[in-house]
């Protein structure tokens, strides 16, 4: 049998990521702006039905939330694409979190300064899980900026967990949280390696 070389580009490696976080901090946001395909969103309208149970003070521009999950796709390079599974980000929906996070690499978790409190959950499940992650403070517009050592000691981030500032809104700023996950995670992975020897 002759043996012929390919000159096709070799195939590009494929992985998950989650952006996580409570209700209103910008997950769908993040996905939809870097997303190179039309990105898949399962939203309804915010109605009356929802006061009570989710707290809408904070956002009372949000017209539509996500009830299930939002994907997209950036490819990284001419060898990585990243899945994005965004989750939803009301409580009574977080029972959605374990099959999205299933087979993740890792995961971004967004957080708004003005409702630090709405961080601790997200945070807590993730730590639980052991699934590596970063924290994205989200710089909304009009919102004060803190200092990110100041916001990881509200948090109680532990000082290896990455931090960094996002725009949500801005494609180059979401793929920077982007890269910095991979790049975490794969270093998450290699440790792992190293220890199972």
């Amino acid at each position: 049998m002759d043996s012929v070389r390919s000159s096709a580009a070799r195939s590009a490696a494929s992985t998950k990521i989650v952006v996580a976080g409570g209700f209103g901090v910008g997950k769908t946001t993040l996905v939809g702006s870097v997303s190179e395909i039309v990105p898949l969103r399962t939203e309804a309208l915010v109605t009356n039905e929802s006061e009570g149970v989710d707290d809408l003070e904070a956002v009372p521009s949000k017209s539509t939330t996500t009830v299930a999950m939002d994907f997209g796709r950036i490819t990284l390079g001419e060898d990585l694409i990243l899945y994005l599974f965004g989750t939803p980000g009301q409580k009574r929906f977080w029972f959605m979190w374990d099959d999205l996070c299933r087979g993740a690499i890792g995961a971004v978790v967004l957080v708004d300064t003005a409702r630090l409190d709405e961080a601790f959950a997200p945070l807590d499940y993730f730590e639980a899980k052991g699934l590596p992650f970063i924290v994205a403070v989200n710089t909304f517009e009009g919102n004060r900026r803190y200092a990110l050592d100041d916001v990881r000691a509200a948090l109680a981030i532990p000082a290896d967990v990455p931090m960094i500032e996002v725009d949500a809104r801005d494609r180059e700023s979401a793929k920077e949280a982007l890269i910095r996950i991979t790049e975490y995670s794969l270093t998450h992975l290699d440790r792992s390696a190293a220890v199972a020897r």
